[in-house]
């Protein structure tokens, strides 16, 4: 028997698997259904192969989202510019991913509990206990009090439009914007993707600066209230934000935090705690939901095969740790090269 705490992509990627497999599993969530709001996110090819590997339809996850046909475009107010190919990048809005982990989760025997907290975690008799439960994880709170979510340095703004855009930038590519300080620092990131056809283009805005008070999600505002804090982040692109404030009801805000990995307690077989709940990144690393369905890939190998999840999972954070640091090692080789200045 599992439980598996929180529905979120990689919970619910997780219980549909392991319930079709013939593994007793109940999922709790908290919310009434899974969320999905008007948040949007990329995931590469690896985290789409974990999809598929976990058994979700193929043909529905390429039906609800689409190709980064044009890659990743990097430009800075000092006139650099660079790009990336995709590496299997699609775009999703958050709620058709849920929609279709939701069917994936129903259209099985697992057992599902939405619209319940777990607080006590003594009153969970099952064999493994997974916690999916997010970076404010009140699993992680029960078994490590002291490893908390840090503030990762950025407030980010997320926005989608209420109207189709066209824009003078290529579509159906995740453009960022650098916004550098007279000293050179980075002052703004500045990103968006849009589509011909599509009903709305989205955007998102990273602003360095000391946290604001509350949680990670701190809610959807009036667009009004950071018009001018977004003009004034932005004075090399107020073409582009003039139209998508003039286009915008409100936006998101959240700080940026990240789950220290490196100090984290030995996972064990009695209980998991598996992405943003053991390893949560800051959204400007663009990894985090690769990493959580690679986690639900690995534990659920290791559960289907009689192998031990908790060495699944020792070993999926000796990969996340490797990874994490050559990516720092990267930026900071960008940084001394000729142009000290990368947007990413």
């Amino acid at each position: 028997m599992v439980t598996i705490i929180g529905g979120g992509v990689a919970g619910s990627a997780l219980a549909g698997a392991l319930a079709r497999h013939g593994t007793p599993v109940t999922l709790y969530e908290r919310q009434p259904k899974p969320q999905g709001g008007g948040a949007f996110l990329f995931i590469d090819g690896r985290g789409h192969r974990a999809l598929t590997a976990l058994g979700v339809d193929e043909s529905a996850l390429r039906a609800a989202s689409y190709p980064l046909t044009g890659g990743l475009e990097y430009t800075d107010s000092a006139g650099h510019h660079g790009a990336t190919p995709g590496q299997g990048h699609r775009f999703w809005l958050r709620r058709n991913l849920m929609a279709i982990l939701t069917d994936f989760v129903t259209a099985t025997r697992a057992e599902t509990r939405f619209a319940t907290a777990v607080t006590d975690l003594t009153a969970i008799h099952d064999d493994l206990i997974i916690a999916a439960d997010g970076v404010d994880s009140t699993v992680r709170a029960h078994l490590e009090p002291d490893r908390t979510p840090q503030y990762a340095g950025d407030v980010v703004l997320y926005g989608m439009t209420t109207e189709p855009l066209t824009l003078p930038t290529t579509p159906a590519t995740l453009h960022f914007f650098a916004e550098l300080s007279s000293t050179g620092n980075l002052s703004s990131t500045l990103g968006h993707i849009w589509r011909p056809g599509d009903p709305a283009a989205l955007w998102f805005l990273r602003l360095p600066r000391p946290p604001l008070p509350g949680s990670d999600d701190l809610s959807l505002r009036p667009v009004g209230e950071w018009a001018d804090r977004i003009r004034t982040a932005t004075p090399n692109n107020r073409a582009l934000i003039d139209r998508f404030l003039a286009t915008t009801e409100s936006v998101h805000v959240s700080n940026a935090r990240n789950v220290p990995l490196d100090t984290a307690a030995p996972p064990t077989d009695s209980t998991l705690l598996i992405g943003d709940a053991d390893h949560a990144i800051t959204p400007a690393a663009g990894i985090g939901a690769r990493d959580a369905l690679e986690d639900a890939q690995a534990v659920y190998r290791a559960l289907v095969s009689g192998t031990s999840p908790a060495l699944a999972m020792a070993a999926r954070r000796r990969t996340i740790l490797a990874e994490r640091e050559t990516a720092t090692r990267a930026r900071q080789a960008v940084q001394r090269g000729p142009h000290p200045h990368s947007t990413e």
